[in-house]
């Protein structure tokens, strides 16, 4: 008796698991389809631009930072990922994997130096030096990926880096560059971080073409917690122990610089070429100033000021400047996460 009530409920506990699943796989198709990729990189901008801010107000250490944030951001997807993408998952090839999985390690690295550099310089010449990367991307993008960078499309590289470099003067010249204990080691710091994540979007474009969104960021995301746990336990830094406003900034890193930032981006990668992504996340130091003057009270000068609104108008200039044909190209052929949902 009790064995054919447990069969009876076994297939409807199964189908409403089913409908459920379904539900949210058509959720998600609608989310994507009715989403620009450009609109989701300005949400993927506003998100990321909240990290310098939640890392600075956390006293723990960087890598401990790092990898919670990388951690907890696995958390959020992990059901998700392995509940409608394990079979995905498990059928990557093993190039697939070992690229996805250089890109977690180059993320690794790129939050292991950028987060230590917040602790030595400014956070407007911090998050504005680890946004030198399109210069990286670009070059990296042409060589690597075969990417077209128009002449309009360089325009505004140059454009948006010239702007970069604006706002770093405009805190040399009021010492916010050279603010901190060690200014120079910061900075150096920060343009490791430049180069890292360049490596990371560089690998993310390469395979996003075919990979779709979940399995590619859960593999990464594993990567690279796993290269941030080995750093930590190399530097002997405490795993626990921390207080209830630490970890609950932990989680915010997950949700908003995690899920809704790098995330975004990835899902974008799809959608966008390499070099309009790299650029449009040059916003990142416009909006860490911003909050950074709300909640910090670091004031950016007038000339920081300038910089930002050259920035904002290298990124129009390069994401106005996709060329027609792989605009066409891009929006007309399915991608890997329609292909995902279809499936």
């Amino acid at each position: 008796m009790g064995s054919d009530d447990g069969s009876e409920r076994e297939p409807e506990s199964g189908a409403r698991s089913d409908r459920a699943g379904s539900r949210l796989d058509r959720l998600t198709a609608w989310l994507e389809g009715a989403t620009p990729p450009l609109v989701a990189l300005v949400v993927a901008v506003i998100a990321v631009s909240t990290s310098a801010i939640l890392v600075r107000f956390s006293d723990a250490p960087s890598l401990i930072k790092a990898f919670y944030r990388v951690l907890f951001t696995i958390a959020l997807l992990g059901p998700f990922a392995f509940g409608r993408y394990g079979e995905r998952i498990r059928s990557l090839s093993a190039r697939d994997l070992l690229v996805a999985s250089l890109a977690g390690m180059a993320l690794a690295a790129h939050f292991a130096s950028w987060f230590e550099s917040l602790e030595w310089t400014s956070v407007a010449a911090s998050v504005t030096i680890v946004q030198a990367q399109p210069l990286f991307v670009a070059g990296g993008a042409a060589l690597l990926l075969d990417e077209r960078v128009t002449r309009r499309m360089r325009i505004g590289i140059v454009v948006a880096i010239g702007g970069m470099a604006v706002m770093s003067l405009g805190e040399l010249l009021t010492s916010g560059a050279l603010s901190g204990t060690r200014p120079l080691y910061g900075n150096a710091l920060a343009l490791v971080g430049a180069v890292m994540a360049a490596a990371y979007v560089l690998a993310g474009r390469s395979l996003r073409q075919h990979v779709p969104l979940i399995p590619y960021v859960l593999v990464v995301y594993s990567a690279c917690a796993l290269t941030l746990l080995a750093l930590v336990f190399l530097e002997g830094v405490p795993v626990v122990g921390y207080s209830a406003e630490e970890w609950l900034l932990f989680v915010g890193m997950a949700i908003g610089p995690g899920l809704f930032g790098h995330t975004v981006i990835n899902w974008a990668l799809a959608h966008v070429e390499s070099s309009v992504v790299s650029v449009s996340l040059l916003g990142e130091p416009i909006g860490s100033t911003v909050l950074a003057l709300l909640l910090l009270s670091e004031v950016p000068t007038p000339v920081t000021i300038v910089g930002g609104a050259i920035v904002l108008g290298g990124i129009y200039v390069t994401t106005s400047g996709r060329s027609s044909d792989r605009q066409a190209h891009s929006d007309g052929q399915p991608t890997a996460d329609t292909e995902a949902e279809q499936a």
